[in-house]
């Protein structure tokens, strides 16, 4: 059975010793924001993983956070333009760009430096190749993800492809699939990666800028500086080091929408896409 990924007892910790930071932020005229996180995360799993950031914010910003836990890809996905849904996306770079030149969100911050995606195997199928995995089960994450479109991108011939699993409900669960010998491969982002070397690399993907935080077009702008800010000091905040490590996040910096052109292009094949400029 696929496992999930369960934070740290330091960081369920981390919610009750967040609470008292920021204690002298104004409660006055605090408004009420939503922020969506990708579902890389079961959304009980992401509940816990994300509220210590959500404790932060609160906090640094006066104003009243919730997180909204997408159940799946295929829910996320239908409702990434709605403008309903959300006040903030946090999201890697191909659905950024979407909402981006599609709903006008405007990038606030992103992880810095860029991410890439490694087709990972067990050691058995050292330097066999993208055509040595043709008979074998490869593990990923549901579409759209980024690992999924860059997967089906390595075989876009589906006569020649491996039997694809949408099963894992995250990404290290991918690679518990693996080591559990119910698939031989996983796509999995390329920093994790870097902590298995007992997994063999087939191939890495190109690079896209890493996640980044967006603004839906309707939010105050002293609503997105307040958040751009309170995210950009959360890496001077030693206090928060373990939330970054579970959150795959080594700091925020600056994002422009330049950073993330293109990206969306992946998407192109998935059901519900719609091209920049059509109604």
């Amino acid at each position: 059975m696929p496992t999930t990924a369960t934070p740290s007892l330091p960081l369920r910790a981390a919610a009750l010793v967040f609470a008292g930071l920021f204690a002298t932020a104004g409660a006055s005229h605090a408004a009420e924001y939503r922020f969506t996180a990708e579902p890389i995360y079961p959304p009980e799993t992401a509940r816990e993983m994300y509220a210590p950031l959500m404790t932060y914010l609160n906090k640094a910003t006066g104003d009243t956070w919730t997180l909204v836990t997408p159940p799946n890809y295929s829910a996320y996905w239908r409702s990434l333009l709605d403008e309903n849904v959300t006040d903030f996306a946090f999201e890697e770079a191909h659905f950024a760009d979407y909402r981006i030149t599609r709903a006008k969100y405007v990038p606030l911050v992103r992880v810095a430096g860029n991410t890439s995606y490694t087709l990972v195997a067990d050691p058995q199928l050292e330097g066999a190749g993208l055509d040595g995995l043709l008979s074998k089960t490869v593990v990923t994450m549901p579409a759209p993800s980024l690992g999924y479109a860059l997967l089906a991108g390595f075989y876009p011939d589906p006569v020649r492809s491996p039997t694809i699993a949408s099963s894992a409900n995250s990404w290290r669960d991918a690679v518990q699939i693996v080591f559990g010998g119910e698939a031989g491969a996983a796509i999995i982002p390329t920093w994790l990666k870097d902590t298995y070397p007992n997994l063999v690399t087939i191939r890495t993907s190109r690079e896209f800028a890493a996640a980044g935080v967006l603004a839906a077009p309707g939010v105050p702008e002293e609503a997105r500086q307040k958040l751009r800010t309170a995210l950009l000091e959360l890496g001077s905040q030693p206090e928060l080091a373990e939330l970054l490590l579970e959150l795959g996040v080594s700091r925020f910096v600056g994002a422009a929408a330049a950073d993330y052109t293109g990206s969306s292009e992946v998407l192109s094949g998935f059901y519900g896409y719609k091209r920049e400029g059509t109604p």
